[in-house]
């Protein structure tokens, strides 16, 4: 009696997961109906399902990053590509699944993010031409990018050379005025105590002048 007890719910958990298989796959057809009809929305809903149905479901998971990159949610798109890339046994299919980041890091000039990607692409299919061109492009683009940055860098570089020069000169210039102000202040004082002096040394001379023009008075003897 335990023995067909056990087998009944063998039969139950088989016909189960049979149920639960055939509804995400399903779903991932309905999801592919609304993909088709570029109603992206829709389609990653259905997806979404499916993947909540299934979670291995490795194409639910490829088509949803599907659906979000054509609605250009990037990088939720990568993570789904990763995650089917990851699990996914067929390498045709794997291969796919680098291929499309690998298109979206190209997209936002990741050229190196997106040469990684090409390479794992074409470990898994290394007869996928598509792929090779997008990599053997992106490693052009991505020496250009430098090349383009190197001058940029350089650019910078010397423009931040000019401007310290200029501050330096400017600050040079400024010391310069201030020192010729300060000799100028010296030599103004310099000449106005001169002044001072000589003006004074007439004033002496005058009052002794004046002092030797005046009559000395004789002092009389007082009568006795």
């Amino acid at each position: 009696m335990r023995l067909r007890y056990i087998f009944l719910i063998s039969i139950l958990l088989t016909i189960s997961a049979h149920l639960s298989a055939q509804n995400d796959r399903q779903l991932v057809r309905i999801g592919n109906r609304f993909f088709y009809e570029q109603n992206y929305a829709k389609a990653e809903i259905e997806y979404r399902k499916a993947i909540a149905s299934n979670g291995g479901n490795t194409q639910a998971i490829y088509n949803l990053g599907c659906a979000l990159q054509a609605q250009k949610k990037d990088s939720a798109a990568i993570k789904q590509y990763e995650l089917a890339g990851k699990i996914e046994t067929n390498k045709i299919r794997k291969s796919k699944s680098y291929h499309n980041i690998g298109v979206i890091c190209q997209s936002h000039q990741m050229y190196k993010e997106a040469i990684e990607a090409y390479k794992e692409s074409l470990r898994n299919n290394p007869g996928d031409n598509e792929t090779r061109y997008n990599y053997v492009l992106c490693k052009r683009l991505q020496k250009n990018q430098k090349n383009q940055n190197d001058k940029q860098q350089n650019k910078d570089d010397n423009k931040d050379k000019k401007n310290k020069d200029k501050k330096q000169e400017n600050k040079d210039n400024q010391q310069q005025k201030q020192q010729q102000s300060n000799e100028q202040m010296s030599k103004d004082n310099a000449e106005q105590l001169l002044n001072a002096a000589i003006q004074e040394e007439k004033a002496t001379q005058q009052r002794l002048k004046k002092s030797m023009q005046k009559p000395q008075k004789r002092n009389l003897d007082k009568n006795w």
